[in-house]
């Protein structure tokens, strides 16, 4: 004679479940992104790392809680891999934090260690919660269809509630670090949760010495979570796109450094506005320097904010500029405020939002300059480095406007070189900024794009560059296609940015 089928759970209180489960394991995947973005950058590799690694652990932990539902009663295992799943998470802060320390840096290996220790393990066992439940439900076999089709769609439910409801409104309300710890919480509730109510519904399923072993559970997810508290983190401020932080320069009594996802993004001057501290700001500069004649008002579009150092370098030096700025991230416009010294007004405007979508919206004409300094951690966004956005840059700017775009890369240089050929297919005149050990391939480094659709004034920008810090080339004409070679144009429908930048 077979032992009876174990009782099923109530259909909502199955449904429930599995909604929170899968929720639960989207979630994670969404805040892992943030957390081991200031570790190994933001882009397409780690992107894809921890969208990997989520779904290894999905069919891992999937397959498991099958094998195990075959076995076992899938009763006495819910509750336990719910408190699992918590332990797991609260020490997802810890082992991210500790360990970002060590991996710190791009290299696969590095990358997917850690995505691993951000998501693999909470995921792993919370994927097994549906499985089980499953098992749970199919009392009637005549019904397995329905039973397996509703929990399905379900748990997809729960996914996309908890990816629109994270991306939407959880990481703009709080920093990752309590996403992480509030969910263990609620993770930890509803195991404990559920197994008093299965015990007490069933009393057959209490088992000796488990108050014990809940005990342990317990105390372990706590020092997770303290842990997790205490770990050290690269952000003073935690925005919508960016592990965020203000160093002060200990050499000059006014100077901050702002530092997005550990990466030295911009140098500020409290007390010098027109000092410029990085390399190719100061190349920046010295374009802003040739526009018109005597210091004249320009008008101006930047694409990217970060520390607003040249649109105020821009304000000081050329009084009554009307300038604007499309920056993605309205928090780091709010930290710049509090910390850079940041003033906006009529002559110095923000546009919150993508700089593409920005851009469209602007007239025709209407620019005597735009800069392009927006970055994605090391790596310019795809659409704002494609032939499309480059046209559309050229219909913004006045005859004889000057397009300057900022854009790192590495050796062998194939993105800068795409690039430049992908700049030169609009504007018929285009020069390159950059070190000559960059341009001989021997070092990572910025380059500063120059391009316009009237003859550029080579000597005049020669000359503002003798007057940087480090000696810097300004390659035009032969040599610049010789750079560029055969690189092929970058497109809205072909643009693989990062595996350009990664060599």
């Amino acid at each position: 004679m077979e032992p009876a089928a174990p009782r099923a759970l109530p259909s909502g209180l199955a449904t429930a479940l599995v909604f929170f489960a899968s929720g639960a394991v989207l979630v994670l995947e969404i805040v892992a992104l943030r957390l081991v973005g200031p570790y190994v950058g933001v882009t397409l590799q780690v992107s894809s790392s921890v969208i990997g690694i989520s779904l290894a652990a999905i069919a891992y932990g999937t397959w498991l809680g099958g094998r195990l539902a075959d076995r076992y009663d899938p009763r006495i295992l819910l509750a336990p891999a719910l408190l699992l799943g918590a332990i797991t998470t609260a020490l997802t802060l810890p082992l991210v934090r500790w360990g970002g320390e060590l991996l710190r840096g791009g290299a696969a290996p590095a990358v997917l260690l850690l995505a691993a220790m951000a998501v693999f393990l909470p995921a792993f066992l919370l994927a097994a919660i549906t499985p089980l439940t499953v098992k749970l439900q199919l009392g009637d076999l005549r019904r397995t269809g329905e039973v397996v089709g509703r929990l399905s769609s379900f748990g997809t439910l729960g996914a996309i509630t908890a990816t629109l409801g994270t991306g939407f409104i959880f990481v703009a309300a709080m920093p990752s670090s309590w996403i992480i710890l509030t969910l263990a919480g609620l993770l930890a509730v509803a195991g404990l949760g559920l197994g008093w109510w299965l015990r007490r519904r069933d009393p057959a399923l209490a088992v000796p010495g488990k108050p014990r072993t809940r005990a342990v559970l317990v105390t372990v997810g706590l020092v997770g979570s303290g842990l997790g508290a205490s770990a050290p983190t690269p952000c003073d401020v935690e925005t919508a796109y960016h592990c965020a932080r203000v160093d002060a320069d200990p050499r000059v009594p006014g100077g901050r450094t702002l530092i997005l996802n550990s990466a030295r993004h911009s140098y500020v001057d409290l007390n010098d506005p027109t000092h410029l501290e990085f390399a190719y700001v100061q190349w920046l500069g010295a374009l802003v320097d040739i526009q018109k004649t005597g210091g004249a008002p320009i008008d101006a579009l930047h694409l990217g904010g970060g520390g607003f150092t040249v649109p105020t370098y821009v304000a000081h030096t050329r009084p009554g500029s009307k300038q604007l700025v499309l920056e993605l991230d309205g928090g780091l416009v709010d930290l710049d405020r509090r910390e850079l010294g940041l003033t906006t007004g009529p002559d110095l405007g923000v546009r919150v939002g993508d700089a593409r979508v920005g851009l469209a919206e602007q007239p025709s004409g209407a620019y005597d300059l735009v800069v392009g300094d927006a970055f994605g951690h090391l790596v310019v966004p795809w659409h704002l480095a494609t032939r499309e956005m480059a046209a559309d840059i050229a219909r913004v700017l006045r005859p004889g406007g000057m397009y300057a775009q900022n854009v790192i890369d590495y050796p062998p240089d194939r993105f800068i070189r795409a690039e430049l050929a992908t700049v030169a297919d609009v504007f018929p005149h285009v020069a390159l900024i950059a070190p000559r050990d960059a341009l001989d391939g021997r070092i990572g480094a910025n380059f500063v794009i120059v391009a316009s659709r009237g003859p550029l004034p080579l000597d005049e920008i020669r000359s503002h560059l003798d007057l940087v810090d480090e000696p810097v080339e300004l390659v035009s004409g032969a040599g610049l296609e010789e750079f560029v070679g055969g690189a092929r144009v970058l497109t809205d429908d072909y643009a693989p940015v990062d595996q350009l930048l990664a060599g």
